[in-house]
């Protein structure tokens, strides 16, 4: 029987072993691309390419230089561990759907011949997830989250907006879009299983 500290400690290990492996393969990825002078940004976003459309999936895990992996990973670690909190199936499905959707997002209108890669807008997808999910929840902790989370990163939403040479302000934008999305998706579940346990 296990008791309610290991169950604990089990828990805190699952959840940082669920954040940080990614980072490790993104750190992992970096110095291989540096290796490669570069080369693995090919497997990028390249904006309405067939072959682009792998980038979808690849480019979260790929950074223009250890700069761009460095400036990325406090944001990824701290609000991808309050995403976390609550269930590691959660980090997952958020995770999965601001990728997703930052990927196709720049895919579809970022400028032509033009490469994106970085873990932003899953990072932005963490953002939209954590302002959004007190307006949807309608629960005191949520909203109170929403509200530290805005007065802390309120000033990453700039980041959205066009205009700023060599940010992909559009992986930015349809990563927070599918981090709302993630939260109104996740929200009707969990309202579904609170009616389903009574």
């Amino acid at each position: 029987m296990q008791l309610p500290r290991d169950r604990a400690e089990s828990s805190f290990r699952s959840k940082l072993l669920l954040l940080v492996l990614p980072l490790i393969l993104m750190w992992v990825l970096e110095c291989a691309n540096f290796l490669a002078g570069g080369a693995l940004g090919q497997f990028g976003i390249a904006p309405r390419s067939a072959s682009g459309l792998y980038g979808i999936f690849f480019a979260p895990f790929l950074h223009a230089s250890f700069a761009h992996l460095i400036a990325n990973t406090p944001p990824y670690l701290i609000l991808g561990w309050l995403v976390v909190q609550r269930r590691n199936s959660e980090f997952v499905w958020v995770s999965l759907i601001a990728a997703v959707v930052a990927g196709i997002g720049t895919w579809s209108v970022a400028p032509a011949d033009t490469l994106h890669v970085g873990a932003s807008g899953v990072i932005f997808g963490y953002l939209g997830f954590l302002l959004s999910r007190g307006y949807f929840e309608r629960s005191l902790s949520s909203i109170l989250l929403s509200i530290v989370i805005g007065a802390i990163y309120g000033s990453l939403l700039w980041g959205m907006l066009p205009g700023q040479s060599g940010i992909s302000w559009q992986g930015h934008l349809f990563g927070f879009t599918g981090g709302v999305i993630a939260a109104r998706m996740l929200a009707r579940n969990n309202a579904s299983e609170e009616v389903r346990a009574r």
